[in-house]
């Protein structure tokens, strides 16, 4: 654990960079040529103008189990949180960007927890950074919650963050019992192995990503998969950023209004013994216009031993994952930072080098 007691390198806020008027970004900012996005209207084989799946909640839960099989991704409408609170929430972290540097950093994070006002993911000295700034926090269990590291300003942060977060759980436990059942396991399995209602894991990221003098060249976020259970994702409906990886190529999602965008994580994958798939994704960052998105992680309590369910396993389909807490595999996340796919299916190959 002592790699993640602090930042390898003074910490630049990204914001900082873009408001400071420069007309290149840094060195460390640049991605190699290969992991670049691309903008040109000749690139269409790359940058894929297809969507991901959008599901009405209220109609059906097959479309669900296909996006998930199939995606990984899709976008929930008449989910059943109040519009004006996802507006309202929206809104007073925009107000929390803006305001004073120095009353931003009172709320400088670390990275053993990233709770608080952070600008890099993972520790390893000198590794490409992405360009954004985010803000971490703790919501479930209950036990771990600490409201006083939760934005004061604007005054009503903390109580919007509470009934927010308090929404997209009840959410998030509904799609929990969808998924349990489209799997053909009863229906609280995922949930029981996720901790019990109440006592999983629930996070949220709030994603800040300012303008970008040279957005060919950088990534908001690099590509990763969430290592999590799934991701309620409330995104930016003015400025598409969230690109999804698709038969070789990125898909850029077209938000729709008042949606949330799910992503299956790498513990429901490893859950479902791979027959649901967590997506690689990445986010695209733009010269005219700041993005700003919600995202909350809705997770495995740290401490619970994550395995394919074994109603899921035959004999011709054994277990592909090896048990693991999730906390083990957090931290394996937090050393790397973002890395495609690769850590997911570095315990593929672990498993098959030891049967």
């Amino acid at each position: 654990m002592n790699c993640l007691q602090s930042w390898p390198e003074p910490v630049v806020r990204v914001q900082h960079l873009s408001e400071s008027g420069i007309t290149s970004i840094p060195d460390r900012y640049v991605k190699k040529p290969s992991d670049r996005p691309v903008f040109l209207e000749s690139s269409i084989g790359s940058e894929l103008n297809i969507n991901i799946p959008v599901i009405n909640k209220q109609k059906t839960a097959d479309l669900i189990d296909d996006a998930c099989r199939e995606w990984g991704f899709f976008q929930v409408v008449n989910h059943g949180v109040s519009q004006e609170l996802m507006a309202r929430s929206r809104e007073v972290w925009r107000e929390f960007f803006k305001l004073p540097p120095e009353e931003k950093q009172k709320y400088a994070n670390e990275p053993r927890t990233y709770e608080g006002y952070g600008s890099r993911l993972g520790v390893e000295k000198g590794i490409s950074l992405d360009w954004g700034d985010y803000f971490f926090l703790n919501y479930l269990p209950i036990g771990i919650r600490d409201q006083n590291k939760w934005p004061s300003l604007p005054v009503s942060s903390r109580e919007l963050i509470a009934e927010y977060s308090e929404e997209v759980v009840k959410l998030g436990g509904k799609l929990m019992k969808i998924f349990s059942s489209n799997l053909g396991l009863r229906e609280d399995y995922l949930e029981e192995a996720f901790g019990g209602e109440g006592n999983m894991s629930g996070c949220m990221r709030v994603n800040y990503y300012p303008k970008c003098p040279q957005p060919d060249l950088t990534l908001g976020l690099s590509p990763h998969s969430d290592p999590g259970g799934f991701t309620i994702l409330y995104p930016d409906e003015n400025v598409s950023g969230l690109q999804v990886r698709r038969d070789g190529g990125w898909v850029t999602v077209d938000p729709m209004p008042n949606a949330f965008i799910i992503n299956i994580g790498d513990q429901l994958q490893i859950l479902s013994n791979s027959k649901y798939k967590s997506a690689e994704h990445r986010v695209i960052v733009n010269s005219a216009k700041e993005r700003l998105s919600l995202a909350f992680f809705y997770n495995p309590r740290g401490d619970m031993l994550i395995k394919p369910a074994e109603q899921l396993l035959r004999e011709e389909e054994p277990p592909l994952y090896p048990a693991m807490t999730f906390d083990e595999y957090r931290i394996h996340i937090r050393t790397r930072g973002p890395s495609g796919k690769s850590q997911v299916e570095s315990l593929i190959k672990s498993r098959q080098q030891h049967t």
